[in-house]
């Protein structure tokens, strides 16, 4: 199980990099992958919340997605920061 310090470093780790480039690993389901880019917009008690990139065939739009900090520890989620060599849950 994890421990509520865990819990506690991934948001700390998010609210540091509030406003950063990431790439967002989300598990789909069996062997099903979504990587989208975006930037984390902001972070509450129990979920944060990035704002998605346009992609070149989407039509221009605000989505956004959020995750609990359980996902990242449970890895359903993985969060890259870009322009470093590591993921958020790296800090655990």
């Amino acid at each position: 199980m994890f421990d509520k310090n865990d819990v506690s470093r991934v948001k700390s780790d998010i609210e540091d990099n509030l406003g950063s480039k990431v790439t967002l690993t989300a598990k789909k389901g069996r062997k099903k992958y979504i990587v989208r880019q975006g930037v984390i917009e902001s972070t509450y008690s129990s979920v944060f919340v990035v704002k998605l990139d346009v992609e070149e065939d989407q039509i221009p739009s605000n989505r956004r997605v959020s995750y609990n900090y359980i996902d990242i520890l449970t890895k359903t989620v993985e969060v890259a920061l870009n322009g470093e060599d590591r993921n958020i849950a790296d800090v655990v």
